[in-house]
Formats: C-alpha cells, sequence, structure tokens
C-alpha cells in the first residue's frame, strides 16, 4: 500500500473514535479511546547543499506524522504515532548513502521510509510520570540528550523514563534506554543503536535568577562501542533585569566524560560552555563560547544530542575533530514587522588541541507564523573552511509547518 494510502486508511479509522468527546471524564477503557485526540504534524521542506568536492543536493521532502493519544483512565494513556517521510525525487540527494542514486551528491539525512515514531504507555499522578516504550527524551536544552527535531524523521527512544517532582521547583528525571531510533532511520546500518544507558538528571529552578541543572548520562551500545561514554557535569542558566527595559542574560556549564561499557578507548575529557548578553523586549545578544576537549587522539562526543542546534547550522561538526573543538560565537535575535523572528550566529571554529583553525560560519533564520497551525520557515548556513581538512557549505531550507 502506497504510503499516503496508508496515512489516508488510518486517518479514517481513527476519526470515527473522536467524532464525539464525553464531557465526563473516562471511566471505561472505552470512554478513553472515546475521548482520546487524533494528531497531525506535516512538514514539507525543500533543502539545497553546496559541497566541496560533492555534487549539489535538491532535497523536496514531506513528513507526516499521524498519532492518537487516549484520554488518561485512573492516570494511565497510551500513544501510538506513524511517521512518513516522501521525496517525489530521492535520487537528487545522498539520503546518508542508503539510495544508490544519490551517490556523489551531498548529504540531506532526510530517508524516505515510514516508521511508528511513538508508541508507549505512560502513568502519571500530580507528582510521578512514568513513560514506557517509543518516546522522546529532551533534557536541559538537548545539548547532551534531545530528539533532534529539525531532521524530518526525529530520533526517539525505546526504554522507561520517570519523571518525579515531589519537592516543588526540582524536576528529576531519570531513564533506562534499551535502544536509540536515529535520524537515518531503520535502513541504515548506523539507524539504530543497542542500548544499555542510564539517564540521570536534576533541575531546580527555585532560585530568583538561575536554574541549576546536574546530570550523570552512562551510555553503552553493543553497535556503536565507540560511542559509549559516561558523562557527568552541570550547568547554570539565568537572567537578572539591569533596567527596566533590559534583562542580563547568562548561562555556564561544565561536564568531564571519559570511556564506559562496551567502549575500548581510554580517554578522559572536558566540555565547557559560557554565554553572557543582553535581551529587550525585541531584541537579543549574546556572546558564547563552546569547548569540547580531547585526550589520546580521542574527543569528547554527544551521541544522543540535537546536534543541529550547536556548532553551526551547516553541520560541519555533528562529530567532534580529534584533536577536540572550540567555538567562538556571537548570536542575535530580532522581532522584525508584520510578526516575522530573525535569529542569527556567527561562529570562528579552531581546535581545542593544537590551536588549528577549523573555518567560520554564518547562520541566518526567519519564522512567522500563520494563525495557529501553520509555521513559515527560511534558513541559511555558510561555513568557510581555513584549512583543507573541512570543505566549503553553504546551505538553505524553505519549509512549511503544519500542526493539528
Amino acid at each position: 500500500m502506497k504510503l499516503s494510502n496508508l496515512l489516508r486508511a488510518l486517518l479514517c479509522a481513527l476519526l470515527p473514535i473522536v467524532s464525539s468527546l464525553a464531557a465526563e471524564p473516562p471511566a471505561t477503557l472505552s470512554d478513553a479511546f472515546e475521548q482520546g485526540k487524533i494528531s497531525l504534524n506535516a512538514r514539507v521542506r525543500l533543502e539545497t547543499v553546496e559541497q566541496t568536492g560533492l555534487t549539489d543536493a535538491e532535497a523536496l521532502t514531506l513528513r507526516t506524522r499521524l498519532g492518537f493519544t487516549t484520554a488518561s483512565l485512573n492516570g494511565f494513556k497510551a500513544m501510538i504515532e506513524g511517521e512518513a517521510i516522501m521525496s517525489p525525487d530521492g535520487s537528487r540527494y545522498s539520503q546518508a548513502g542508503i539510495n544508490p542514486g544519490g551517490a556523489g551528491r551531498a548529504v540531506v539525512a532526510d530517508p524516505v521510509g515510514a516508521e511508528i515514531n511513538q508508541a508507549f504507555l505512560g502513568w502519571a499522578s500530580k507528582e510521578t510520570t512514568i513513560t514506557a516504550g517509543r518516546q522522546r527524551v529532551v533534557l536541559d536544552g538537548a545539548r547532551f540528550v534531545g530528539d533532534v527535531a529539525w531532521r524530518q524523521n526525529m530520533q526517539t527512544f525505546d526504554g522507561v523514563t520517570l519523571v518525579n517532582k515531589s519537592v516543588d521547583k526540582l524536576t528529576l528525571t531519570y531513564g533506562y534506554l534499551t535502544r536509540i531510533n536515529r535520524v537515518f532511520g531503520s535502513k541504515h546500518a548506523q539507524g539504530r543503536w543497542d542500548s544499555d544507558s542510564h539517564l540521570f538528571n536534576a533541575s531546580y529552578a527555585g532560585l530568583k535568577a538561575v536554574t541549576i541543572s546536574g546530570y550523570a548520562y552512562l551510555l553503552d551500545f553493543d553497535n556503536a562501542a565507540a560511542q559509549s561514554c559516561e558523562t557527568v557535569g552541570f550547568s547554570l542558566a539565568g537572567a537578572t533585569p539591569v533596567s527596566d527595559a533590559v534583562k542580563l542574560t547568562y548561562r555556564a556549564e561544565y561536564a568531564s566524560q571519559r570511556d564506559y561499557g562496551s567502549s575500548a578507548l581510554n580517554y578522559s575529557a572536558d566540555y565547557l560552555a559560557l554565554e553572557v548578553g543582553a535581551a529587550a523586549k525585541k531584541l537579543s545578544l549574546a556572546l558564547g563560547y563552546e569547548e569540547l576537549g580531547s585526550d589520546n587522539g580521542v574527543s569528547f562526543r554527544t551521541p544522543l544530542a540535537t546536534l543541529h542546534a550547536f556548532n553551526g547550522w551547516a553541520d560541519m561538526f555533528l562529530a567532534t575533530p580529534a584533536n577536540g573543538l572550540r567555538d567562538v560565537y556571537l548570536k542575535g535575535t530580532l522581532a522584525l514587522p508584520h510578526g516575522f523572528n530573525f535569529l542569527g550566529f556567527y561562529h570562528e571554529f579552531t581546535a581545542d588541541r593544537l590551536g588549528a583553525e577549523y573555518g567560520s560560519e554564518f547562520d541566518a533564520q526567519v519564522v512567522r507564523k500563520f494563525g495557529k497551525r501553520f509555521t513559515g520557515t527560511l534558513k541559511f548556513a555558510k561555513f568557510e573552511r581555513d584549512t583543507v581538512a573541512f570543505p566549503d557549505v553553504t546551505k538553505f531550507w524553505a519549509q512549511v509547518d503544519f500542526v493539528y
């Protein structure tokens, strides 16, 4: 069955379930299904890539997610969500190497295919939430654990998570992950990682001008042993008024990492991030520094991160270079007329060890919402190399999101 026909059939099957919502909370399993909700998320995107040494890529893709979540019955609810990614000409870009027609072209990591994106059973009380199954997990801005929502096929996790808020302003999170469902999809050799990993995270927002977080991520992957690592760290982030119109913003984070579990490596590397800025109602500016260290020729790694959000949108540093990475950046936001919003970055990249210059990058994005359900985005990234170890890269995106 074609993907479009499959999605249409699923929608027709689910519509009667939610055609009439009862006024009273569900008392039976049947009520929980009758009062459930359909979710629909669609994104059409054009992504173009010019990269030294490769044929230009043009990826026109449509990503559709269709889900159903039951109403809560005695604290329990269930959710299932299917996902399909389609392209009228998937050979005009390399789908991370899985499509022969894309050989020699630049990579756009949005492979065509269909899968179950989420499927879980959850239970929640006033203070505790437990979720078992395939799910999204995002912790502390996604620097170390995230869902990679920018890609058409987001990253999800098979396992169990527990979130507790028994203490006011304190959020405790634990997760046990048995499999990582990566953005490359099930057809890719590295699209699924078998996992025996533990996530520990605590975040306290009870102080006036700062939120404090601490974490320990013990990651062990049978079929990606070199990515197995233990990361322990903490972060501080907040803002404080300096006048009626301007706030001082700041963030600091430090983490230490070493080999763990299946890893055959022997290293210990550090991570450091500092950012300070000023924010007004329509304008903000910030200066930042991020350092990913290196030891014994092994660099600090972030295997579960939402990597696109860090170190430049050209995605040159999805894997940290062997000599580490230092990223000095300037970030700015601006509220434009007629509901448009601008976000921009300028980066200077160098090695953490030996100090080699990698290159610089300029990123720019304009976003506008259209009503409740549509969002339009134009986005641009240009990386200019300072060494032949990296290519010059220019990327452009135009997309429309629909959410129901």
